[in-house]
């Protein structure tokens, strides 16, 4: 199956100025010299006058018609120096849907076939030229929604999840070839290594990755905002001015919002989807009761919530009808408190929001003016993201690897827990290889068909 020349347009479906279309393969080159023609006389080319990493100008031509499909730019890339260290042929032509759809169909004509989910990625790691950590940091660098996502996707590519990971790997080898060694020649004089410390440098290594993993897959997956709380107490004047734009529909009226509505923004780096909900409240009203069952929901659903108060009158029972909900159903540090219209007279003495929960961390805000914007921002950052990126380098991990790592380091803590209990060395053995192989899922060095074909179907086509 890998042996063949696969196509696929690699860029996005739509008009455009340009579109690509891609084929890896033993046959790329001569598929290429069978449809192009070079140069405004159309002149067909032999696979030796097709120069690597030129790009040459013509147009692709259906040699069974003779017809002129577009009018192109085409390179040859000559393995090893391409993505997937085979036979790379790349053709720019113009990006329409059907001039893209038609050169495509002629290279399938003319003996591709039509490429698989993330077939060029999954190429390039069979290869050897990268590793399966970077080919899944390939669909963090595509599906990147903030510069600093990008950044640690692109960190990510260039294999630093590898360089992090090669001290635990380098030491659970060395173990794992004295441990083995040990058991197969017990009466010979092994050389022998010092376990405790071999076992903490695996152990510290992983454990350093592991910390900085919950950051790194909020930088990944993004993380979902509820903006919560009683009607009319400006949680649709949040949103628009959080946005930048007039999103919700404002109005002095209690109960607009009757559905929640969800836009992403970028804050501080992070892809944080904003959820403006109904006024939870008790209602007659059929379709803003639906509203509030709404809420309800989006609230369970979010990694954090955004209480919304109006700070120039004094609590209402459904403030602390709200409050009394977020209590049933979150962890203190889940919650911030926005008390807003602080360009209005306060009419109460002290912190309104000290009556509802004082473990909820509080910012006075003006959706009207802008006041305290920037500091709720990050409020909402710091308890998103919490202290793990300052105390431990964000990995931008994805929730399979994520799930190997910490298989890996609960592996060896068992193995140090193992040594304590002068445990045999064989079955402490047993510890240490189901460490080696969980990293090995991460780098690709221990990894199933069905694993990679899981993997690689969630990429693009054209990826």
């Amino acid at each position: 199956m890998y042996h063949d020349t696969i196509a696929a347009i690699a860029t996005p479906p739509g008009e455009g100025g340009l579109a690509i279309v891609r084929l890896s393969g033993p046959e790329a080159g001569e598929i290429a010299t069978r449809i192009f023609r070079r140069g405004r006389r159309l002149r067909a080319m032999t696979l030796d006058e097709l120069d690597s990493h030129r790009l040459y100008y013509g147009a692709i031509v259906d040699p069974a018609s003779e017809r002129q499909l577009d009018e192109v730019m085409l390179a040859r890339m000559r393995p090893p120096r391409t993505f997937t260290r085979e036979e790379v042929v790349e053709i720019s032509c113009h990006g329409g849907l059907l001039p893209v759809r038609e050169v495509l169909n002629l290279c399938l004509r003319s003996g591709a076939r039509a490429a698989e989910p993330g077939e060029f990625t999954l190429r390039a790691f069979l290869n050897g030229r990268i590793d399966l950590s970077q080919a899944e940091a390939v669909a963090g660098v595509v599906g990147a929604r903030t510069e600093r996502s990008l950044e640690l996707a692109v960190d990510e590519l260039r294999g630093r999840l590898t360089t992090r990971l090669k001290p635990a790997r380098d030491a659970l080898v060395e173990l794992m070839a004295y441990l083995d060694a040990a058991a197969d020649f017990p009466d010979d004089e092994i050389p022998g290594i010092e376990l405790d410390p071999a076992l903490e440098r695996a152990r510290s290594a992983l454990a350093a990755v592991v910390a900085g993993a919950r950051s790194g897959l909020l930088y990944r997956e993004g993380v979902q905002v509820a903006i919560v709380g009683r009607p009319n107490v400006g949680k649709s004047s949040l949103l628009n001015a959080l946005l930048g734009s007039e999103r919700a529909i404002v109005t002095e009226i209690a109960g607009t919002t009757r559905d929640v509505i969800a836009e992403t923004i970028n804050l501080r780096g992070l892809p944080a989807t904003l959820l403006d909900t109904a006024g939870i409240t008790e209602t007659e009203d059929v379709v803003e009761r639906i509203g509030v069952e709404r809420s309800r929901q989006a609230l369970a659903a979010s990694g954090i919530v955004l209480f919304v108060l109006d700070g120039s009158q004094p609590l209402e029972r459904g403030d602390r009808d709200v409050a009394a909900l977020l209590r049933e159903r979150l962890s203190g540090d889940a919650v911030v408190v926005a008390v807003n219209k602080a360009d209005l007279s306060a009419v109460h003495n002290g912190d309104p929001s000290s009556l509802v929960d004082p473990r909820w961390p509080t910012v006075s805000i003006s959706t009207r003016t802008g006041h305290g914007l920037p500091e709720l921002t990050a409020l909402l950052h710091e308890q998103i993201v919490g202290r793990s990126e300052s105390a431990a380098e964000p990995a931008l991990v994805t929730i399979r690897q994520l799930d190997a790592l910490r298989r890996a380091l609960g592996a060896v803590e068992d193995a140090q827990a193992a040594r304590l209990a002068a445990v045999p060395l064989d079955l402490l053995a047993v510890d240490v290889r189901t460490a080696l192989y969980a990293v090995g899922e991460i780098t690709g060095e221990h990894i199933s068909e069905a694993v990679l074909d899981e993997i690689f179907s969630r990429f693009c086509i054209g990826k």
